[in-house]
């Protein structure tokens, strides 16, 4: 199959060649002093070798995934019209920007939501149709495989089962008390309706493929299947990372409080729903913050959702004392 690229991938893979050279002489940034803290932080894009074509078109794939597979696809017309970069921030490289620092490193392994031991294939898949609401690769189709020498080229010096510290989504503190969609409504009028638009359904590109900011709720969002319906994931994220170009995992805008506040009212409005009847098959292994259910204990399903989770997680501590969050 013959593969039109996009015009700005052309581009740089023109002046790729002189960029590589540029950055001849610079260190390999796996890891990066932060707060006296080390964190993961991976290539950036134009260090992918101009004659790794496979690499390149997978960072493509990534940061311009409705060019390719959205709604007007180029290739196919398998997904919502998001780009995974939109949830993965920066082709997936950013310090707690749910990067793909500790994916090669880990995989294949056994995942608990489905209580199976998970490829990287699978695993890409699943966004397919949990985040972009669409319909999983073909495991032996060019895109699959440019995706998975991406993953492997973002992965390149993590040792082997090691999960570096900055990868995947920040894990906040559980408040003490339940989210609040009031509060969380007011925080993202202020902040975040800028961005993704008092309705929520972010901002289209010009060419119409894809978004700069995504839709965070309504038909063209990710579904009740993906991992930032989990309120923890969605909190965390916000909180590094948002407004973006303002905040990151030096400079926080908004408090921990506001972004529990905002993850709960994003998470209330309506959704793509997806059929999650299969997952946690071993339902002592399911998050206490797992809005889906069903559940063990007693609590209510709104307090799955919202919190508070701390007299959840002492519940699960008790019940499974050899089992982790």
């Amino acid at each position: 199959m013959i593969v039109k690229p996009h015009p700005l991938f052309i581009a740089a893979r023109m002046i790729l060649p002189l960029v590589v050279l540029a950055m001849a002489c610079t260190e390999h940034p796996l890891l990066r002093k932060r707060k006296e803290e080390e964190l993961w932080t991976g290539w950036n894009q134009w260090q992918i070798k101009p004659e790794d074509s496979l690499t390149l078109y997978g960072h493509e794939l990534i940061a311009r995934t409705a060019y390719y597979l959205g709604p007007g696809g180029t290739v196919a017309r398998i997904t919502n019209g998001m780009n995974c970069q939109n949830c993965h921030y920066e082709g997936g490289t950013r310090p707690w920007g749910n990067n793909y620092g500790g994916v090669a490193s880990t995989y294949p392994k056994k995942r608990a939501r489905s209580d199976k031991v998970e490829s990287i294939p699978k695993r890409v898949n699943d966004c397919f149709q949990r985040s972009l609401n669409g319909k999983a690769l073909d495991t032996t189709s060019l895109e699959m495989r440019a995706i998975l020498a991406y993953l492997k080229w973002v992965g390149e010096g993590v040792p082997k089962g090691t999960v570096p510290r900055g990868t995947g989504i920040y894990k906040l503190p559980y408040m003490d008390r339940m989210a609040d969609t009031v509060r969380g409504r007011a925080v993202y009028r202020s902040i975040c309706a800028t961005c993704h638009g008092t309705d929520g359904q972010g901002k289209p590109l010009a060419g119409g493929n894809g978004y700069e900011y995504p839709p965070l709720w309504g038909p063209h969002s990710f579904t009740t299947g993906a991992g930032l319906y989990r309120i923890s994931n969605f909190a965390g994220l916000a909180y590094m990372n948002m407004p973006y170009g303002q905040a990151d995992h030096d400079k926080q805008v908004i408090s921990a409080e506001q972004a529990w506040d905002v993850a709960a009212f994003v998470l209330s409005r309506p959704r793509p729903v997806f059929d999650v009847s299969a997952d946690w098959p071993d339902p002592k292994k399911r998050p206490v913050d797992d809005a889906n259910g069903p559940y063990l204990d007693s609590f209510p399903a709104r307090q799955h959702k919202y919190g508070p989770f701390k007299p959840l997680k002492t519940w699960f501590e008790r019940m499974n004392p050899a089992a982790t969050k």
